[in-house]
């Protein structure tokens, strides 16, 4: 896709970011884009860099590592697609955080891999708030449990939730799922378990990242309302 094409459509998902901040109340600043890059060349990605994007999306350990290397080290990458515990050596090192975290194994693995480098792994908790079969996470019962269980580990830091709303082509039927995962949030910030810091809320995609930043949304992930459709031949 050509640089004017992403520079006008950053400035349209901008535009809408600050149209829904300020249709409840809320500083524009406090919702942070994540470009999703995944299936994307680098060519596309550095394009989006050159016009201030500094936090990318990627779905797969292996693109995730290859545009690491490529590409200008103060770029924060976030792992959001499902991650295998054979992989997570690969990018403990290389995230700035991982949204995906959806058992307590993968979290003893992060935090196996977070100790052998002296490291601090900074992870959401996903829940599939909606109960999709075909989706990961943990269920909406059981994500303080599983936050708990995981603020017991070393080298592992629970920094909030996040989840993955059906798919729908009114944004509106999702509002539920979202008020709902800002519900859970809520109830576990009053738990003041120690090490965990309940700040984001990773929640909203091109189709309802408006809706979610009503509800409390602090990422929104957006990559076809940035790069186009995607490309997986490319993959």
């Amino acid at each position: 896709m050509s640089l004017y094409m992403i520079k006008e459509n950053l400035d349209s998902v901008k535009q809408n970011i600050e149209k829904a901040c300020s249709l409840c109340g809320r500083a524009a600043e406090s919702v942070k884009l994540i470009a999703v890059s995944k299936t994307k060349p680098v060519e596309d990605i550095e394009q989006a860099y050159a016009y201030g994007c500094r936090d990318f999306g990627e779905n797969k350990v292996q693109e995730l590592v290859e545009k690491y290397e490529k590409m200008p080290k103060d770029i924060r990458w976030h792992m959001i697609g499902h991650l295998q515990r054979n992989k997570v050596k690969y990018i403990v090192d290389k995230v700035y955080l991982i949204h995906s975290v959806d058992s307590v194994r993968l979290a003893e693995e992060i935090s196996k891999e977070a100790v052998k480098k002296n490291l601090t792994v900074s992870v959401l908790v996903e829940v599939n708030v909606a109960g999709e079969e075909s989706k990961f996470g943990t269920s909406s019962d059981e994500a303080l449990h599983m936050v708990e269980e995981i603020a017991k580990l070393p080298g592992i830091r629970v920094k909030g939730l996040m989840t993955i709303a059906p798919f729908v082509e009114n944004a509106e039927e999702n509002r539920l799922y979202f008020a709902k995962l800002k519900q859970i949030y809520v109830d576990i910030i009053q738990k003041n378990i120690d090490n965990v810091c309940m700040e984001e809320l990773s929640m909203g995609m091109t189709g309802d990242y408006e809706v979610a930043i009503t509800e409390g949304a602090t990422y929104v992930r957006v990559g076809t309302g940035i790069f186009g459709e995607r490309h997986y031949s490319t993959v």
